[in-house]
């Protein structure tokens, strides 16, 4: 049986916000990868497991409340 793709996600965020946003996905192990795609536009792209797309959509929602965060792309 094939895997299920991940889900992908691109991030627009302060640049002095990106590590914090890798932290944190970081310590969610397993939900999430958060690699840097352009440091100076602050972009960071999420390959979500396909499982855990609810949580870190929550992880997401909260911490657009710390920090200013746009969700650029929706790719399924």
């Amino acid at each position: 049986m094939a895997q299920p793709e991940p889900v992908s996600r691109l991030l627009r965020v302060q640049k002095k916000d990106i590590a914090y946003i890798r932290y944190v996905f970081e310590g969610y192990e397993g939900i999430a990868n958060a690699t840097t795609v352009d440091e100076e536009k602050g972009l960071v792209r999420l390959q979500i497991a396909p499982d855990f797309v609810e949580s870190a959509e929550a992880v997401l929602g909260a911490l657009g409340k710390e920090i200013a965060l746009e969700i650029e792309t929706s790719v399924e």
